[in-house]
């Protein structure tokens, strides 16, 4: 079996492990309800182009994920969330294969190609996207395929008609899953670090080629932004108008708001400062090009996501994509060299990185079994398989780091990370100690035995409007008047922070609270409790 074969399917067999197992074991957060309800609406109610949420317009995002979720929902399941997340898996082992081909095409390096994708697949926020049924793993999937052929366009000019379709394709198929953004946090900077390291000499021969590229992905992902405009020019305008003030608006945070940009690889933080350090490993990289391509790329994106006022951690993760690369040509060369340093600003890093890894493990059975004990009951089997894989891996990596065997001590941390997956995500619900816990999957039932329509005072919060499973409309005092005036009694719910206008509002009705709703893992009491996952039933009739 050649090298790049068994690399590819150990990649996906830690894929397996680290997106796919337990993939329900994570309770649908804020951005996957949206998604899955727009995907839910496009079964339901045959809306594939023009997309809604809860009936409303939703034209923020371009609709090729939410296709691909529901398409995985109607064979499946609409409500199993294995199938819901199903996509996103598929596209983060797509997006981790291609990586690994990318890596190899730069540097005709496989180790190190391996190593790379290895750190990628467990950085933590491409391991979250990659869980998660959130669209940002399909954007940046699809712009790494790009830039694996766009590498190959630049470099050389064997089959340029191929790579020049090609890399259209999935930049028009990036575009159609997340809008612009991979444009300009992934491709851009990889541009302008190819333009600086390689150059762009032998480029003259291919510009009607390049135009071509423009063409095709202006085609393939302008279409629906096109259809959208046409047939609701109305609700188009109003939503690019909110998006585009957003940008510049909304969360906004100061141009040094990423400078830890380097702790967003988790478990990677100190190789990951290493390897930033250009003086020091510019000549003990395997090979030189790829890393300045690397290192170039990670801190162009890092600065060009700086210069957009609207800041959040998560909106990293393009940089985490060459950052890996970055990372693993140090891991590469302390494959090569560690055994024979002897300097402890060397050496440290390297036994603090790993060192604190294989603490976690042999700490976690004794810590985790004394805050949880009580609480294990039948869950003990995964308790026990964690605590042992954990245990015997720390073991092993301090054995080994011991000795110096660092290659053995990386790929033992890999193992570490996906046992923590396999056997620790079915403990996740230990932490809910909410003991008021209560969702709203029976509500819809609980209306038609009733024969009370509910209704949503505030904004319904996505993850309540995907566990009611239907549409909720909103309402307010005046419009009760006349709903009472046809029925005796009309459901509404109510968060509480919006307890004292909605009483002063329905103060003419009699109200009664009848039910109690709560999503929240803490309590009412504890400071994490959200009130946007709460709501309040109550029963409202004329006096």
């Amino acid at each position: 079996m050649k090298p790049e074969t068994k690399h590819i399917l150990w990649l996906i067999t830690a894929c397996v492990a680290i997106f796919f197992v337990h993939l329900d074991a994570l309770p649908i957060n804020i951005m996957e309800a949206r998604n899955f309800i727009t995907a839910r609406e496009m079964l339901l109610d045959d809306n594939w182009i023009l997309t809604t949420i809860n009936g409303e317009a939703r034209y923020q995002k371009p609709p090729l994920p939410t296709w691909l979720t529901a398409i995985s929902a109607s064979i499946f399941s609409i409500k199993s969330l294995y199938a819901l997340r199903l996509p996103a898996v598929l596209m983060a082992i797509f997006g981790v294969c291609f990586f690994y081909r990318l890596v190899r095409l730069v540097t005709n390096k496989n180790e190190l190609s391996f190593i790379s994708s290895l750190v990628l697949i467990t950085s933590f926020y491409f391991t979250f996207a990659g869980r998660n049924g959130q669209w940002d793993i399909f954007t940046y999937g699809f712009m790494i395929a790009a830039i694996y052929y766009l590498f190959q366009f630049f470099k050389t000019s064997e089959k340029l008609v191929r790579n020049a379709l090609l890399t259209a394709l999935f930049i028009g198929l990036s575009f159609m899953s997340k809008g612009p953004v991979s444009l300009y946090t992934l491709l851009l900077p990889f541009i302008i670090s190819y333009g600086i390291v390689f150059g762009f000499k032998a480029y003259n021969k291919k510009w009607g080629l390049t135009a071509l590229i423009v063409v095709i992905a202006l085609l393939i992902s302008g279409w629906w932004y096109a259809y959208t405009y046409i047939y609701d020019v109305a609700n188009s305008s109003v939503i690019l108008e909110k998006e585009t003030t957003n940008w510049s608006n909304y969360n906004v945070k100061p141009f040094y708001y990423y400078w830890d940009f380097f702790i967003q690889t988790g478990v990677w933080i100190l190789p990951a400062l290493v390897s930033l350090l250009y003086p020091y490993l510019k000549d003990r990289v395997a090979h030189k090009k790829g890393y300045q391509l690397s290192l170039l790329w990670t801190l162009t994106a890092v600065v060009l996501l700086s210069i957009i006022p609207e800041k959040k951690h998560r909106y990293l993760l393009p940089v985490i994509i060459p950052f890996a690369l970055n990372i693993g040509f140090y891991i590469e060369y302390l494959f090569r060299h560690f055994s024979e340093m002897r300097r402890i600003k060397e050496t440290s890093p390297v036994y603090l990185q790993f060192g604190a890894i294989s603490i976690v493990g042999l700490l976690t059975p004794f810590a985790a079994g004394y805050y949880f004990w009580d609480q294990i009951g039948n869950l003990w089997p995964w308790f026990l398989l964690l605590s042992l894989s954990v245990f015997i891996g720390g073991c092993y990596i301090l054995y080994h780091l011991i000795y110096r065997n660092i290659k053995t001590v990386f790929y033992t941390s890999i193992f570490f990370i996906a046992a923590v997956m396999v056997f620790g995500l079915p403990l996740i619900s230990l932490l809910n100690t909410n003991s008021a816990h209560k969702e709203m999957y029976t509500l819809a039932s609980w209306e038609q035995e009733n024969n009370i329509k509910v209704y949503e005072y505030s904004i319904p919060t996505p993850e309540f409007l995907w566990q009611y499973g239907d549409k909720m409309e909103r309402i307010n005092g005046n419009d009760t008047k006349g709903l009472l005036n046809n029925t005796n009694t009309i459901g509404i719910l109510v968060h509480e922070k919006a307890l004292p206008k909605f009483k002063e509002e329905f103060q003419l009705f009699e109200l009664k609270v009848v039910d109690e709703f709560d999503l929240n893992p803490v309590s009412k009491e504890k400071r994490k409790h959200n009130f946007r996952l709460h709501r309040y039933l109550y029963l409202v009739k004329k006096k």
